[in-house]
């Protein structure tokens, strides 16, 4: 289905894009797939959904009825809609994903949205870009785009991992980031940097250039 659509986009049932960057990536999507109720978003933001996922258990019964032929129901309770959705578009060929609207709301359903991007990230290059910046995650050395004074946030998926940095202001050193704020708050000094590490995972975070920056 998505085999030649490499522009895939997930749209959840977060706060809506309204930042100029997520908007585009939105508006460039060659296919955009909805968790359940983000469809009722997009229409309302003027564009059908390519395809529905989920249980369906708040989508409005006229939707369900207007896209009956784009439903992809999805019962099982163990995982999230994203989930359901990030497997759809892997099963249908998407190639790489971005994901839409997964923060914003319930700050409990942000946290395990960002953690659930190194499984994602272990099957195709993935991010989710919010309305303040954008998530990806590493389990490599890895060698990041970035602009001078981006403010950058480093979280460890796993604490004993030792990770080191260059190209930032605040450098890393062989240094084992096993609280969430040890890594927070850094900033780049140019148009890439480096994070090096051995083995682990590690979830970035990007402020969006323009964004208010704060002090660390």
């Amino acid at each position: 289905m998505y085999e030649k659509k490499s522009n895939v986009v997930i749209l959840a049932d977060g706060e809506f894009p309204t930042h100029a960057a997520p908007l585009q990536v939105l508006a460039s999507a060659d296919v955009v797939v909805c968790c359940d109720g983000a469809a009722e978003k997009l229409c309302a933001y003027g564009r059908a959904p390519d395809a529905i996922v989920g249980d369906m258990d708040i989508l409005p019964d006229e939707l369900q009825t207007r896209f009956a032929d784009r439903l992809h129901y999805i019962a099982s309770q163990e995982i999230n809609d994203l989930t359901k959705a990030v497997g759809f578009c892997l099963q249908h060929g998407a190639t790489q994903l971005k994901i839409l609207g997964a923060g914003g709301l319930r700050e409990d359903h942000t946290i395990a949205n960002v953690s659930l991007l190194a499984d994602y990230a272990a099957q195709c290059p993935v991010e989710m870009i919010t309305n303040y910046g954008r998530f990806l995650a590493v389990s490599k050395t890895s060698v990041l785009e970035s602009v001078a004074g981006q403010q950058v946030s480093i979280f460890s998926l796993t604490p004993s991992a030792k990770i080191s940095s260059s190209g930032l202001k605040y450098p890393l050193r062989r240094q084992r980031l096993d609280s969430w704020w040890k890594g927070s708050l850094n900033e780049a000094t140019g148009r890439r940097f480096t994070l090096s590490f051995r083995k682990g995972t590690f979830i970035v975070f990007l402020l969006h250039e323009g964004e208010r920056r704060v002090k660390s």
